[in-house]
C-alpha cells in the first residue's frame, strides 16, 4: 500500500503565513499539520510514503523530512506558481508515473485532519479492494455548498456526486482521502491524458462513478479541511484540546 500525501498547493487564501511556509506544515496543536495527517494514516497499513510538493516549497519539505520521525519521499512536481501547478490530480498522476507505482494507493491531502485513527479505512481498501472515498456528514445543507454532495444507496456505492451544489439535498461531502486500487490507477492518467480538470481531486471522483462502482467509508470523529485562518485557528484549539 502506498500514501500520497498532496501538498503542491500554494495556499493563498492564508496569506501572509503560507507567504514562506507551506500549509501541510504549519502548526496545529504544537506540530506540523502533517504530522497529525501521518500519525492517523499509520494503522491504515502504509508501505512507503510520498510527499508530493512544488519547487517553491520542496526545501522546506526536505528539511522537514530530515528532522521527522515519519518516513516519506519528497517529491517536487517541477511548479512553482498558481500560474503553472499541476493541479491535485496532476500531481497524483505525476506521481504515479514518476515513481511508477503498481501498487494500491492511497491519497491524502495534506491539510485534511482526523482526530481518530484511520486503520479501518484501509482494512476496507484492502476488503473491497475498489475505488473507495472516504465521507463526512457535515449535518447542514448551507455548510455543504463550500464543499460537495453525495449520494450512496444500501452498499455504501456512490449513486451522485456534485462539487459545489447550488440546490444540495444531502449533507454528506466526500473529503480529501481515497483509496485507488491497483487496477484501477490507468483511469488516473487516462482522466488527465483526456484533459480534464485536474486541479480538485474530488472531481476525479465525479468522472469515475459514472464508469465503475465507487464505494464510501464514514470518517469518525472530527475532521477538518483547513483552509483559511479561522479555520487553522479552530482546528488547533480542537486538537490542542484533544491532545490535553
Amino acid at each position: 500500500m502506498r500514501l500520497i500525501v498532496l501538498a503542491a498547493g500554494y495556499a493563498t487564501r492564508l496569506y501572509p503565513l503560507t507567504l514562506e511556509r507551506p500549509k501541510a506544515l504549519l502548526d496545529v496543536a504544537g506540530r506540523p499539520m502533517l504530522e497529525h495527517v501521518l500519525e492517523r494514516l499509520e494503522p491504515a497499513g502504509i508501505d512507503a510514503t510520498t510527499v508530493v510538493t512544488n519547487s517553491k516549497f520542496a526545501a522546506a519539505f526536505a528539511e522537514w523530512e530530515n528532522g521527522s520521525r515519519f518516513q516519506a519521499t519528497v517529491l517536487d512536481d517541477g511548479t512553482s506558481s498558481e500560474a503553472d501547478k499541476r493541479g491535485a490530480i496532476g500531481d497524483i498522476a505525476f506521481v504515479l508515473a514518476e515513481e511508477q507505482i503498481d501498487d494500491d494507493v492511497i491519497v491524502v491531502a495534506g491539510d485534511n485532519l482526523f482526530s481518530e485513527d484511520l486503520g479501518d479505512f484501509g482494512r476496507a481498501a484492502r476488503e473491497i479492494a475498489a475505488p473507495l472515498l472516504a465521507v463526512y456528514d457535515v449535518g447542514d445543507l448551507e455548510a455543504i455548498r463550500e464543499y460537495n454532495a453525495i449520494d450512496v444507496d444500501s452498499a455504501g456505492r456512490i449513486t451522485f456526486f456534485e462539487e459545489k451544489p447550488l440546490q444540495p439535498t444531502s449533507t454528506l461531502t466526500g473529503i480529501a482521502l481515497y483509496f485507488y486500487p491497483r487496477a484501477s490507477l490507468a483511469e488516473i492518467g487516462r482522466y488527465v491524458a483526456e484533459g480534464n480538470n485536474p486541479d480538485q481531486p474530488g472531481r476525479l471522483v465525479q468522472w469515475l462513478y459514472l464508469q465503475t462502482a465507487v464505494y464510501t467509508w464514514r470518517v469518525p470523529g472530527i475532521w477538518y479541511d483547513v483552509g483559511s485562518a479561522e479555520s487553522l485557528a479552530e482546528a488547533d484549539r480542537v486538537f490542542s484540546a484533544l491532545r490535553s
